[in-house]
């Protein structure tokens, strides 16, 4: 199958990009590298560094011609997106809208989009969320994931473009970038391991549903073979307190450090998880990793990066 993987430089598309090529698919991917690593793409996937919303893109579907597409490109920060929020919508949006254009043009049957659960929900009125509950995202950076969606859903009623979507809760894993604003198990890791006094935004009560990244990329192969099309929830259901994630990598990387505590951000929830019984009953899905053995081999990858650094 020839596939095409969009922000494939990025964390988790990188990941979902050497499984495909590991399972023998024809792999292209573009990012414009804007935080996206060379060093992430698998050497068999044929890489073009370019920006979803250039015209130019229409040139990666000609050479490639892609069956399908894997969209995980967009603009991530949520706290940057409540100050700049136009160039929030114009990557997420913009982009996306390009990037579906180019897949009409040259008929694409199927697009499966990373979009979000933890930033859509908004304060939930219950636990976990599952796909039924409202929409009230407080963050331009969840208005735009959920735009996409509804373009999405657009696209198939006007075009017979197919596709799936996979909300993602809070995902970690080795690849993650440790000096953004989100991936705290990432910047955990790192700043205990070179002897920095991590930042807890909050009192650590804040919950998150956690995540192993490889237990997303399963997600992906299962989405991107299913008939089906649709919206799932991926997530372990779980609510995890900052407090905890600090506490289980401090113990991982065998640190004494202890954090500091600072204000809550701007467009983030307090607390959030995600019912993903709808992936396991209709995808097959199941995650598999529990946060002691992601952690544990998060803390692993980022030891060798910290020694790398400190070289």
């Amino acid at each position: 199958m020839r596939i095409l993987v969009t922000g494939g430089a990025g964390f988790i598309a990188s990941h979902v990009s050497e499984r495909l090529v590991s399972l023998g698919q024809r792999v292209s991917i573009v990012d414009n590298l804007s935080t996206g690593k060379l060093e992430n793409l698998p050497a068999a996937a044929k890489f073009y560094e370019i920006d979803i919303r250039d015209k130019a893109l229409d040139e990666v579907f000609e050479a490639e011609k892609p069956e399908v597409v894997i969209h995980h490109a967009a603009h991530a920060n949520v706290t940057e997106s409540v100050r700049n929020p136009g160039h929030d919508a114009s990557v997420n949006i913009g982009g996306s809208i390009n990037l579906f254009e180019c897949c009409v043009r040259h008929d694409v049957s199927k697009v499966v989009y990373a979009s979000t659960g933890g930033a859509l929900y908004g304060e939930a009125c219950y636990l976990p969320a599952d796909e039924t509950h409202p929409i009230d995202p407080v963050s331009p950076y969840g208005v735009s994931k959920h735009t996409v969606e509804q373009y999405l859903y657009a696209y198939r009623e006007n075009h017979g473009l197919e596709y799936v979507v996979l909300r993602y809760p809070n995902v970690y894993g080795p690849r993650q970038d440790p000096h953004g604003e989100a991936g705290v198990v990432a910047i955990f890791c790192l700043q205990l391991l070179t002897g920095q006094q991590p930042t807890i935004f909050g009192d650590g009560s804040k919950t998150r549903d956690y995540c192993y990244v490889a237990d997303i990329v399963d997600a992906n192969v299962l989405a991107l073979n299913s008939p089906r099309t649709g919206t799932y929830n991926l997530g372990r259901g779980i609510e995890i307190t900052d407090l905890e994630v600090f506490e289980t990598v401090q113990e991982a990387v065998g640190s004494q450090i202890t954090p500091v505590f600072a204000a809550v951000r701007p467009g983030e929830v307090e607390h959030i998880a995600l019912d993903a019984s709808k992936a396991e009953r209709e995808l097959g899905w199941r995650w598999k990793v529990d946060l002691i053995e992601g952690i544990a081999a998060a803390a692993k990858f980022y030891r060798a990066e910290s020694e790398r650094i400190q070289a």
